[in-house]
């Protein structure tokens, strides 16, 4: 399956790259291009890093709106 069509990436290169050692989006952009140019597959990406090292990312804390 594609993950990032701007550069026509698939989840098997982007699997590839975490397996060689990429930790973040901006790692696996270096490695094999997904996620570096518009950015709409980041998500994806994230979520085939956080699966592959069975640590999912936990919700961010809301921000408290100043009255």
């Amino acid at each position: 399956m594609y993950v990032c069509l701007c550069l026509g990436v698939t989840n098997e290169a982007v699997a590839e790259a975490v397996a060689a050692g990429a930790r973040t989006t901006r790692h696996v952009a270096q490695a094999c291009g997904a996620g570096s140019e518009c950015g709409r597959c980041r998500r994806t990406v994230r979520s085939i890093i956080d699966a592959m090292h069975h640590t999912p990312r936990t919700a961010r804390p809301r921000r408290e709106s100043r009255a």
